[in-house]
């Protein structure tokens, strides 16, 4: 009796040569999914995949009840420091800053690249005096690095914007209340966080008669 095996005997090789170009197709896929949600300069997510988290927490936070918050980050005077050290050194400080912020925060907040030098933190489970304690550790971390061999004499420093969510809250209006802070910050002298909360709705005055 012939067996398939020997009726066809390159089956068994053709048939490993095509799961090994699959699996390299399906890898390739893989690796163009992970660039397309990936700033390509300093590895953290894109604006459009930190957009799709915050969505993702704002809904885990309506089901769940857990609060978390929003920073938004800008590098004070980098456009002075890209004058001054080229752009080379203004990349290798974006780089810097953006490799101390996913050493030191959570495994579990996401930190990603919005503008160009501007970044936005997702903090889960996070009330708004725990975010303004973790952005004060990070403001620390990035002055105490080693700028000397990138921008000598630089002080290296930025400015921050937080929110909590509220009732009813949509990312958009999350992120808006970030970028209104941050302007505040900018506005007082750059180097610090201001926090804003989204105000309690007007309630009418009880009748207590």
């Amino acid at each position: 009796m012939t067996t398939e095996q020997d009726a066809c005997p390159n089956c068994a090789s053709l048939r490993q040569q095509l799961s090994e170009k699959d699996q390299a197709i399906q890898a390739l896929r893989n690796q163009i999914e992970e660039l397309s949600r990936h700033d390509p300069l300093t590895g953290v997510l894109n604006r459009r995949s930190l957009t799709e988290m915050l969505d993702a927490e704002l809904q885990r936070s309506l089901r769940t009840g857990h609060p978390f918050s929003f920073a938004i980050i800008d590098m004070d005077h980098f456009g002075a420091a890209n004058d001054q050290y080229g752009h080379l050194a203004g990349d290798a400080i974006l780089k810097t800053v953006a490799d101390t912020a996913i050493k030191l925060l959570r495994t579990v907040d996401r930190f990603g690249r919005l503008d160009s030098d501007q970044f936005g933190i997702v903090l889960p489970a996070t009330w708004l005096d725990q975010g303004l304690i973790a952005m004060g550790r990070l403001s620390n971390a990035v002055a105490g690095c080693d700028w000397a061999g990138i921008a000598p004499g630089q002080a290296v420093t930025f400015s921050a914007g937080i929110t909590t969510n509220a009732p009813r809250d949509t990312s958009e209006l999350i992120v808006r209340r970030a970028e209104k802070a941050l302007a505040e910050a900018k506005q007082e002298g750059g180097n610090r966080t201001v926090q804003i909360e989204e105000a309690l709705p007007d309630f009418p005055p009880m009748d207590l008669e």
